[in-house]
Order: structure tokens, then sequence, then C-alpha cells
């Protein structure tokens, strides 16, 4: 087995588990600390990807200021979707899915309407679109990128919810929300601000992912399953959501490079669903209850 291959196998699979923890960063957030399942969550990340390419279109903003502008728009319309409807949902998890489920089916055919069925496409700048040759492996720049940005984002998304007064106030909330409001902490606000928050990731995931692909109406139904994949395996957690992302990038850039990429993502689904059926609280379970 040639040592050069299987080097760039691990290295594609760091990359696909990056491309998997972009995309769950923001669904983690949400569902960890407020306990939504959005279901609109690869609509959000849509979004990102359709807002980069009208500033870049119509405003001529580069690439990398997209980036954050990405995460502010979606973020307004994460905090729209939360104060009109999110809010009169919450612990009532099954109306939350249904609600959020015709969330995104609206967000899909709103933009389609404006946008057209045809493909649109992302400009990077001219250097991510090159190889980097290290020798025995050959790397897409553009990769290195999207490693680098999630690193930037789990660490500011640590950061903000661990290291904050903002962070300790979510947190109180997510575990008592009656006692924390007895000291005056507002948790209606906090939810508003954690799913804006979570919301604005999606939208910096979409901006990435649409200068992988194409941009389509329907492009964020590819990528929810393995976001919801690496918040459920994760245990809900930040930290579980790193390991199961990398964890399953590696064994996707493995099982790939033996069989082929259709057949890896079945074994992945596979051993997901193994893996919860004995262990179902995920990785890292948490030991909060939510009230």
């Amino acid at each position: 087995m040639d040592p050069s291959v299987v080097l760039s196998a691990l290295v594609l699979g760091i990359s696909i588990g990056s491309i998997f923890l972009v995309a769950a960063l923001g669904l983690a957030i949400i569902y960890g600390t407020a306990g939504v399942i959005n279901m609109a969550h690869g609509e959000l990340i849509m979004l990102g990807a359709y807002t980069t390419y009208t500033l870049q279109t119509f405003l001529g903003v580069p690439f990398f200021l997209c980036l954050p502008l990405s995460f502010c728009i979606v973020a307004l319309v994460g905090i729209a979707i939360e104060r009109l409807l999110i809010q009169h949902l919450y612990n009532r998890p099954l109306d939350t899915l249904l609600a959020t489920w015709g969330v995104s089916l609206v967000l899909m055919q709103g933009v389609r309407l404006i946008f057209g069925s045809d493909p649109k496409y992302v400009q990077l700048p001219a250097f991510l679109s090159t190889n980097l040759d290290l020798g025995i492996v050959n790397v897409s720049v553009f990769r290195i990128f999207v490693v680098l940005v999630a690193a930037l984002l789990v660490f500011a998304t640590w950061y903000t919810f661990y290291r904050t007064r903002f962070g300790i106030m979510v947190r109180a909330v997510t575990q008592n929300k009656e006692m924390a409001a007895s000291f005056g902490i507002n948790s209606g606000k906090t939810y508003m601000l954690t799913f804006a928050i979570g919301a604005g990731l999606a939208g910096v995931a979409g901006a990435m992912f649409g200068g992988l692909n194409i941009v389509l109406p329907t492009m964020g139904m590819s990528y929810v399953v393995e976001a919801f994949l690496m918040v459920v395996s994760g245990g809900g957690s930040l930290l579980g959501t790193i390991l199961a992302s990398g964890f399953t990038g590696q064994m996707q850039s493995i099982f790939a490079f033996i069989f082929n990429d259709t057949f890896a993502r079945f074994l992945i689904f596979l051993m997901v669903v193994i893996f919860l059926r004995f262990r179902p609280q995920g990785l890292i379970g948490s030991g909060d209850t939510r009230r």
C-alpha cells in the first residue's frame, strides 16, 4: 500500500470531518441549548450560499468579506424565525419539528422563485482554487481553508459559551430557566440570541459550501442529514460534535478509498445506527436536565 495514498486519504478525512463540523456546529448550539430540532438548518446553510452569491454578483463584495456578512444576514433571518414561530413552541418537540420543516419548504420555494432553479456559482479567490504540493501529498488550498475556518469557528463558539457572561446565561437557562429568571436572566432573549448564533454559523457554512459545490435551492438537503448525524451521535454537546465529525470524516475517507464514495456513505449510516442502538445518549451525553 502506497504511503502517499494512505496519507492523502487521512488528510482528505480531516477535510471531510471539517465540512461535517461546520455544517453541524450551528445545529449543535441550537439543539444543545434550546432543545430545538431545527429541520430548517439545511435551508439556512442554503441561504448562506445564496447570500454570498448575491453579494458577489450584485455588489462585488470579496469572498472573505462575504463570510461575516453571511453570518449577520442569516442570523437576522434566524431571529425572525425564532421570534415569529419558535418562541411559541419551546418544550413541544414534535410541533417544533413540523414547524421548522414547514419553514424549510417556504425558504426553499422562496429562493427558487427569486433566483430560479438553475445552478449558481460562488467565485473563489484565485489562490484558493489551487492545490498545495507537500511532496507526498497534494492538497486543495480551499480544503485547508475550510479546516482553518472550522477551527476558528469552534474556538469562537467555545469562547462565547464558556468564557463570556452570555455563555453563563445560556448555560443557566439550559439547566434551570426558572432559577435563572430569579437572577434576572431573560430566557426568551437568551434563546433568541442562541438561535441567531446557530443560524449565523449555518450562514458561514453555506458561504464556504458554495465554493465547494454548485449553489442550488435544494443544496441544504445534502448537508442537513450529515449535520444531524454528527449532533446526535456526538450527544448534542460541542465536544461530542467535534469528535463525531472527526471520526466520521476519517472513516468515510478510508471507506471511500477501499470501496467507493456511495458505499462509504452507506457504511457510515449503518455504523451510526448501530452505535446509537447501544449508546443512544451519543459519545458525550449531557448530564444536565433541561427545564
